[in-house]
């Protein structure tokens, strides 16, 4: 009887992920909206039964992935449906949100990785190139319109957009990782509400003020910091590419601890709420102000700011 049970949810499930991915597929403006929820049915799931029936699920879901939008759809069927197969196991065995966020992303960037590997080593296909060489063509047109009505371009601006696209093409793989913790967080967000309602036991999240990063974090910004003006590695080479990318994803992470600074003293001092969610927008908005607020994160990691700003509370 149980079994029946399960294969009867398991048929409804896949029903409804083969709607969403017909959706996404033919429906592009609505498909985008969809595609959020594309990882629910394995999440389902997965928060219910065992890891061999939730297996057994997910490659279901990819064969028929494979049979409604052919082999196209496989990537999306395997990226989402391992990501949402996974948080479910997490809220399955009972863990913190924050673990089954973490697991997800790093499984839906594992996916990423190995399929931008795979369509390189099999098709020769280089997304990445692509891309650049699509923003370097954009730009190229944009100068040529300029010189067409007369105008000449601005050597200084054409020249930040040069090193801008470059700086891209350097920073992709921690635009890989961004992306990936982005997109499970919305999953996420659109899909525990889902199993809360339908009676699974979902973990939630602590507020924003309580996150702390490990202090290690901060050791591993400082040296990776002094190694870049030590070291001074040369554009191009493997070294500036790795140095750049673990800059650049520390400091988003001094931000993300600065943002929860900003949000703990607000909560303590009883300010509007309005004032952290205007210091957010405004963070990614104005350079200066992300400066700022990285700062603080910093400091706040180093010197325990906000234990001493709760002992004067």
């Amino acid at each position: 009887m149980k079994n029946t049970y399960k294969l009867t949810e398991g048929a409804i499930l896949l029903a409804i992920f083969a709607v969403l991915l017909l959706i996404t597929f033919y429906i592009p403006g609505l498909g985008l909206i969809v595609n959020l929820f594309l990882s629910l049915p394995f999440l389902f799931f997965g928060a219910k039964y065992d890891g061999k029936s939730t297996a057994v699920f997910t490659l279901a879901a990819v064969l028929l992935s494979m049979i409604l939008g052919s082999l196209l759809a496989i990537p999306l069927a395997l990226t989402y449906g391992t990501t949402g197969a996974v948080m479910g196991y997490m809220v399955r065995e009972g863990k913190s949100k924050f673990a089954a966020y973490i697991a997800g992303a790093l499984v839906f960037l594992l996916n990423l990785v190995v399929q931008y590997a795979l369509s390189v080593i099999l098709f020769k296909i280089n997304i990445i190139d692509e891309l650049m060489d699509a923003f370097r063509a954009s730009t190229d047109q944009a100068i040529k319109l300029l010189e067409q009505m007369g105008q000449a371009p601005d050597e200084v601006l054409i020249k930040q957009f040069e090193t801008m696209i470059d700086m891209m093409e350097v920073l992709m793989p921690s635009m890989f990782v961004m992306a990936s913790f982005l997109i499970v967080f919305l999953l996420q967000l659109v899909s525990f509400p889902f199993l809360k309602r339908f009676g699974i036991k979902v973990p939630t999240w602590p507020p924003f003020r309580e996150l702390n990063l490990p202090k290690s974090i901060l050791w591993y910004y400082l040296i990776t910091m002094i190694a870049a003006l030590i070291i001074q590695p040369e554009k191009g080479t493997y070294l500036f590419w790795v140095i750049s990318n673990l800059t650049f994803i520390l400091q988003m992470l001094m931000v993300l601890q600065g943002l929860s600074l900003v949000f703990y003293v607000t909560h303590i001092k009883n300010y509007p709420k309005a004032v952290p969610i205007i210091v957010l927008v405004l963070t990614f908005l104005l350079p200066f102000v992300l400066y700022i607020v990285r700062i603080l994160g910093i400091i706040d990691l180093g010197f325990d700011l906000r234990k001493r700003l709760g002992e004067k509370k």
